[in-house]
């Protein structure tokens, strides 16, 4: 291991930088070691002000312009592009990136399907039918008289438009609720097709084309929509499909689960394929024999991530941590092999691996990584990559040099509530409804509903944000939904259990104790954020709540958000009719135009609107006056008293 000179002395206290008891006794190892992780790269390197603010414009050899944040009218461009153009500009450009992201993952989940579907791959199969049968149903598809085959032909078929089309509408689009699909057509944002969305996004950022804020944040708009009714929602049906659709399971999370008299394999990105296969080769019969005769007890499987979050909720495998907690996992010294396949995967990895001698498996086409070795991941023949990884962990084991240091911290939490479990929970088998749900938002039981995504950021004190505004949330009868990175926040502060339900108000924890759930569902990985817009429209089907998504109830928030995924999911949700608001910085220079027409007018225009502060009570006290003034606006602000009726009351009312 290679020691480079500590700068301990210079770097904040462990304690500022994470709420992670885990990572920041892994975080201390890696000073003491001589490794760098993402925490102090962050402190080490100061983020430019200029891009920060979004008021700097890339985009062609005349530049790079730089415009005065502070005096933000005060000049322009080389070509005369004003900030808000830049700043538009900026935006549409990570929508696209965000956006291309979920949607090429979407697409690759659709090429899996359709080769299970026409028996070209064996090694997987349709898991789940009943919900074949019930996403082909809600986009049209006749399935009368069909079989499976029949009917998952068809639904690849019309799926694929959510990519290629070039005219009309996406097919999930007969999923969002009319009122809200009749404002998109008004205002000329419903998507045609994924690819056309993330063309024309990129097509009119380039200079010279489009330069006029408004109408680039409507393209905004219809390119974000394309990944959250489009890509996003596809890729999470379509893995519900094969792989099964999650019901609630008990898991644990944390870096203690890792086992030292065990070959432990970490699985780390996105595409739950990887991950499924991987299942089936630490379970080889052979494999574990040869674990055995290296010395250990057997093969420990362990998740990290989304893709972690997605096998969390299917399968109940544990998860040892978010996103800034990929590189102090190794300094365990504990992690015999990490493979890892597409987005949210740190170059840095590479390094810190070959320090503790991990070995570290690139898997996927699109993303490969200096230092990192490459076994090619192929759905036709998936053992073949998971098969070597796991032979070359046990030779890793066999040989460990470096000490091992497992955090004893394990926390255990209820995961995959998927929205149609919660259709379930609600209303048992014959009488599955969210009606359950409705009826307590308006009784005043439950205030509202919160989503609470995203990623965790090393610039904040790790997952203290998103536990600081959750703990807020529910303490004032607000249910909180959790995807990504996170749910994994909440889960290590014991928040994904039941018996959280004593943290959170009288009318909340009353609900969560009769139903048996905890006030934090957790619902799966960032991609599966789709969920909450279905939820969401369930909430706007059953009535009571007004007649679109913007009238609900709701909100959302992305506490510690990194990446152009984020700002993808947060301006569908904003579209969707959802207010949003993201913590650590936003992309935008305050008091100009483009800042008023996220933050006030799209409001206006009958969707959401953008909300932002650093602060989690603060976030949180944004999110309950937003709430507070749908239901006043929906007559339903005074919670009505339950009262006993007596028998003279009764015949009263008779």
């Amino acid at each position: 291991m290679e020691k480079k000179k500590s700068k301990e002395k210079t770097l904040p206290e462990i304690k500022e930088i994470t709420s992670c008891e885990t990572t920041g006794q892994m975080l201390k190892k890696a000073r003491q070691d001589g490794i760098e992780l993402c925490f102090d790269r962050a402190a080490a390197m100061k983020a430019c002000p200029i891009g920060a603010d979004s008021a700097c414009c890339k985009h062609c050899s005349m530049g790079p312009c730089r415009l005065n944040a502070k005096d933000p009218y005060s000049k322009v461009g080389v070509c005369g592009a004003t900030i808000d153009t830049i700043m538009a500009r900026n935006f549409g450009r990570m929508i696209a990136a965000g956006g291309a992201a979920h949607t090429d993952h979407g697409m690759a989940m659709l090429d899996l399907f359709r080769e299970v579907v026409n028996g070209n791959i064996k090694d997987y199969t349709i898991k789940d039918p009943i919900k074949l049968i019930e996403v082909a149903q809600s986009i049209g598809i006749e399935t009368e008289e069909k079989s499976n085959e029949e009917v998952a032909k068809a639904l690849y078929q019309e799926l694929e438009r959510t990519y290629t089309q070039v005219e009309g509408e996406i097919p999930f689009a007969q999923r969002v609720p009319p009122k809200t699909l009749e404002t998109w057509r008004k205002l000329g944002i419903v998507p045609r097709g994924a690819m056309r969305e993330i063309m024309e996004m990129m097509h009119r950022t380039h200079m010279g084309v489009d330069q006029h804020y408004e109408n680039i944040t409507k393209q905004c708009s219809r390119t974000a929509l394309s990944d959250g009714w489009g890509g996003s929602m596809v890729a999470t049906e379509i893995s519900d499909i094969l792989f099964g659709t999650p019901v609630p399971v008990a898991a644990e999370v944390n870096m203690g689960v890792l086992k030292e008299n065990q070959v432990n394999i970490i699985i780390h990105g996105h595409e739950p394929n990887l991950f499924e296969s991987m299942v089936a080769s630490v379970n080889s019969p052979a494999l574990i024999q040869a674990a055995k005769e290296a010395g250990a007890e057997g093969i420990n499987l362990v998740g990290m991530c989304c893709s972690g979050l997605e096998m969390l909720s299917r399968h109940g495998i544990p998860h040892a941590g978010n996103f800034t907690s990929t590189e102090a996992i190794m300094v365990t010294g504990a992690v015999d092999a990490m493979a890892v396949d597409v987005q949210c995967i740190q170059q840095a990895l590479a390094r810190v691996a070959e320090c503790y001698g991990t070995y570290l498996f690139t898997t996927n086409p699109r993303c490969h990584i200096e230092g990192a070795d490459h076994v090619e991941f192929h759905e036709h023949n998936p053992n073949e990559c998971t098969d070597e990884i796991v032979i070359k962990a046990i030779s890793r084991f066999k040989s460990r040099k470096h000490p091992v240091q497992i955090p004893d911290i394990r926390n255990t939490g209820v995961h995959g509530f998927s929205y149609e479990y919660i259709n379930y929970m609600l209303g048992g088998s014959f009488r599955g409804s969210y009606t359950p749900l409705n009826d307590n938002i308006i009784n005043g039981r439950i205030r509202g509903v919160a989503g609470v995504v995203g990623c965790t950021n090393p610039r904040v004190k790790q997952d203290w944000v998103h536990v600081e505004l959750v703990r807020e949330l529910i303490k004032n009868d607000v249910l909180v939904l959790q995807t990504g990175c996170s749910q994994i926040a909440l889960a290590k502060a014991g928040l994904c259990s039941p018996e959280a339900a004593y943290l959170a108000g009288p009318g909340l924890s009353e609900v969560c104790e009769a139903v048996g759930m905890p006030p934090v569902l957790g619902m799966g990985a960032c991609v599966d954020n789709s969920r909450i817009l279905i939820a969401a429209s369930e909430m706007v089907k059953v009535g009571g709540l007004g007649e679109t998504i913007a009238e609900l109830p709701v909100a959302g928030a992305a506490p510690e958000y990194m990446s152009e995924k984020a700002i993808c999911i947060g301006q569908y949700f904003v579209a969707s009719g959802v207010y949003t608001i993201f913590g650590v910085t936003f992309p935008i220079v305050e008091n100009t135009h483009f800042h008023k027409l996220l933050f006030e007018g799209l409001e206006k225009q009958g969707l959401g609107k953008w909300g932002f502060t650093k602060d989690p009570h603060e976030m949180a006290q944004k999110m309950i006056a937003h709430i507070d003034g749908k239901r006043k606006a929906l007559g339903i602000d005074k919670a009505r008293e339950r009262k006993l009726v007596d028998m003279a009351e009764r015949r009263d009312l008779a």
